[in-house]
């Protein structure tokens, strides 16, 4: 059975309120201008994060296991990086 290959990056270091959080993106070759949902390993956990028409990032299907701030500065950091 072929195994599914996961292409990532170099971790990634993020300071939000006086924590720091390293993660990574999955498949950022797949991420343009136009990509609205991004997944990302944080901590070692997978998490899925969306953008809004009003360009607010979110957890995707309304998972609230983050702090939504911490959601949206880790979509506003893969944004910058990959000039989305």
């Amino acid at each position: 059975m072929p195994r599914e290959i996961q292409h990532m990056g170099l971790p990634l270091r993020i300071t939000f309120k006086d924590d720091d959080y390293i993660y990574q993106i999955i498949e950022s070759k797949q991420i343009n201008n136009t990509t609205n949902e991004i997944e990302l390993l944080l901590n070692g956990e997978k998490i899925e994060l969306i953008r809004d028409t009003k360009l607010v990032w979110k957890q995707k299907n309304d998972n609230q296991s983050l702090d939504s701030e911490l959601v949206q500065a880790l979509g506003r950091s893969v944004s910058l990086r990959l000039r989305m």
